[in-house]
């Protein structure tokens, strides 16, 4: 199965995206939501739900469903190591820098930790106290998690049953179904740990956009599966909307808040809870992608050094939570701690060390296994 270099192009992007996001920089408040009220997480998680309804859907089919679920399992625990270790890395070396020159980000940041180390430690292990940047990889291994059983239905059963029941999650979820949830889990379980720290993203609405990918993904498996194609009324209509999107973003009076200090309308667009005019947001800006995207890719030059980032997304992806972590603990959140001369060195330096890390994974990972022939041109079954 051949490799989509614009997939990985695109998580490589996400993946900058992100790192300009998470480093506290003059370049964060910019370059976040560059494209309307859409986040990279979005595109992130879709892309990468894109990629394993098409990679394990061919497990399934060549090997049977047994195997494919074993291939998630996989996945599932090398992200759980990942995020073991990140949480090791944040509970050891940033913890003692912050504790030493007593920098308040950290602080802010780990203030369950420090107040409870082992229920902290423990608790995190289990993916259940999520500090504020290491939210995302539990909530992705939810997510293969339950893959397995979601696809190996769809396959037998269709689509239609699977994204009525992830609609209605999603629907619950901007009424408390989550809020509620965890009552009861405190309640008969005396879970300690208190519910903003559990992670900033609201896993089940989240999951819609997992599945929606999902079957997308699964969708384009088939040999004769045609491309997407939409009428130039809906392209029309999409094309404003996103335009309108980005105009908003950046002109508005705002920011990226939409409505300012109206809370129940920013709710509409919330990012935590995937808002319905964000997912709106996010649908136009994918019909415009696609109708758009694959001509624009054929003109441009191939960025090589994004489609390394890509490939190797979860290594990547750790080692800007390093960076990230590593400039909260030394500078603190400010985005005015240094010049802009330094933030651009600094930035400079952190994209060199993400490329590094790429580019390191991708030799190690093209190494033939001892013994047997690899594939080195499969497509990476990593989302």
């Amino acid at each position: 199965m051949k490799r989509y270099w614009e997939i990985d192009a695109l998580r490589g992007l996400m993946l900058v995206l992100m790192t300009f996001t998470h480093l506290p920089t003059r370049f964060t408040d910019p370059l976040g939501q560059p494209f309307g009220f859409v986040s990279a997480a979005e595109g992130f998680v879709l892309l990468s739900a894109f990629v394993a309804g098409l990679v394990y859907t061919r497990i399934s089919d060549r090997q049977g469903v047994d195997a494919m679920r074993r291939a998630f399992w996989r996945r599932a625990l090398k992200v759980y190591l990942a995020q073991a270790a990140t949480l090791l890395f944040l509970f050891t070396i940033i913890t003692k820098v912050g504790l030493r020159i007593d920098q308040p980000a950290v602080k802010n940041l780990l203030s369950f930790y420090l107040a409870n180390p082992p229920e902290g430690f423990v608790y995190s292990l289990l993916l259940v106290y999520e500090p504020a940047l290491l939210d995302i990889l539990p909530m992705y291994i939810f997510f293969m998690l339950m893959s397995p059983w979601v696809l190996a239905f769809a396959l037998r059963h269709g689509w239609t049953g699977v994204m009525v029941a992830s609609a209605a999650f999603w629907a619950l979820a901007q009424f408390g179904f989550s809020e509620w949830l965890y009552g009861l889990a405190a309640l008969y379980l005396h879970l300690p740990v208190p519910f903003h720290e559990m992670g900033a993203f609201n896993a089940f609405a989240w999951q819609f956009l997992w599945f929606a990918g999902l079957w997308i993904g699964a969708s384009r498996h088939a040999p004769d599966a045609e491309p997407f194609r939409f009428p130039r009324w809906l392209v029309a209509i999409a094309i404003a909307l996103a335009v309108y999107g980005i105009w908003w973003r950046h002109h508005g009076i705002n920011g990226q808040a939409p409505f300012g200090g109206d809370e129940e309308l920013n709710l509409l667009f919330d990012k935590w809870q995937l808002g319905p005019l964000r997912i709106v947001n996010l649908v136009v800006l994918g019909i415009v992608a696609v109708r758009f995207g694959p001509g624009l890719m054929r003109r441009i030059p191939r960025l090589h050094w994004l489609e390394a980032m890509g490939a190797a997304s979860l290594p990547v992806f750790c080692a800007h939570l390093v960076a990230v972590l590593l400039v909260l603990a030394f500078y603190g959140d400010s985005q005015t701690a240094r010049p802009w001369w330094g933030d651009a060195l600094l930035l400079g330096a952190v994209f060199a060390w993400l490329y590094g890390v790429a580019r390191a994974t991708l030799w190690w990972d093209s190494r033939p296994p001892k013994g047997r022939y690899r594939d080195t041109g499969a497509m990476d079954s990593s989302a």
